[in-house]
C-alpha cells in the first residue's frame, strides 16, 4: 500500500466515526525522534505510579502505547489508528478489542485479553504491542479517560496534535491541489490545472 492509500485509508468515514471527528494528527517536519512521547506515555498509561521518576524505578519497566519510529534524518510517532474497517477486532478471540460506541475507538478491555496476540500480527501498522510481563497486549486507547492524550500534551515541538477530521481533510485537499498546479505550471506554458469540485 502507498503512503497515500494508507492515509486515505486511515481517513475513511463511517459510521463509528461520525460521532468521534477528531484525530491524531503528525507533523513529520517537527518531529526530532526525542521520544518524549514514547516516555510519559509509558509512565501515564503502563506504570502504577503515573511519574517519569516512579516509572523508571518498576520493573517491568512500562511499556508505552506510542512508539517513535524513524532515525536521525525522519523521526515519526506511531500509534493506534482506530481503522474505521479494523481487522484487529476481527481477529481479537475473546472480544477484547472492542469499539467503543460513545468515542468510536478501539479499546482493549484488559480483563478479558488473554495474551495470544493474534491483534498484533493483524494490526496493519503494528501499533499493537505484546506485553509479555503482564500477559496481554497493549494499544493507544487515546488516553480516552484524558481530556487531551499525554502524548500531544507533552511533546516539546507541538508535532502531534488532536486536529478535526473534516479540516485535516480539507488541508488535505488544498496540498494535492498546490501539488497538481505545481505539476501543471512545471511542464509548460499553457497548461493549467482545472478545478472541478462536485
Amino acid at each position: 500500500m502507498q503512503q497515500c492509500n494508507e492515509f486515505e485509508y486511515f481517513l475513511t468515514r463511517s459510521r463509528y466515526q461520525e460521532s468521534f471527528m477528531k484525530i491524531i494528527g503528525v507533523h513529520m517536519d517537527r518531529c526530532t525522534g526525542c521520544k518524549t512521547c514514547e516516555l510519559y506515555c509509558g509512565a501515564e498509561r503502563g506504570s502504577e505510579g503515573k511519574t517519569l521518576l516512579k516509572a523508571v524505578q518498576e520493573s517491568p519497566s512500562p511499556r508505552p502505547r506510542v512508539r517513535v519510529e524513524g532515525n536521525h534524518r525522519v523521526s515519526f510517532p506511531l500509534q493506534c489508528r482506530h481503522c474505521a474497517q479494523a481487522p484487529c477486532l476481527d481477529a481479537c478471540l475473546t472480544g477484547a478489542l472492542v469499539r467503543d460506541a460513545k468515542s468510536g475507538l478501539v479499546i482493549l478491555r484488559e480483563d478479558l485479553c488473554i495474551g495470544c496476540w493474534t491483534c498484533t500480527a493483524f494490526c496493519p501498522y503494528g501499533v499493537i504491542a505484546p506485553s509479555p510481563e503482564r500477559g496481554i497486549a497493549v494499544k493507544c486507547d487515546r488516553c480516552l479517560y484524558m481530556e487531551t492524550p499525554v502524548c500531544v500534551d507533552v511533546c516539546p515541538t507541538k508535532a502531534i496534535e488532536v486536529i478535526d477530521l473534516a479540516e485535516c481533510e480539507a488541508m488535505i485537499g488544498e496540498k494535492r491541489r498546490n501539488t497538481a498546479q505545481a505539476v501543471a505550471d512545471s511542464a509548460g506554458e499553457g497548461l493549467r490545472l482545472l478545478d472541478i469540485r462536485i
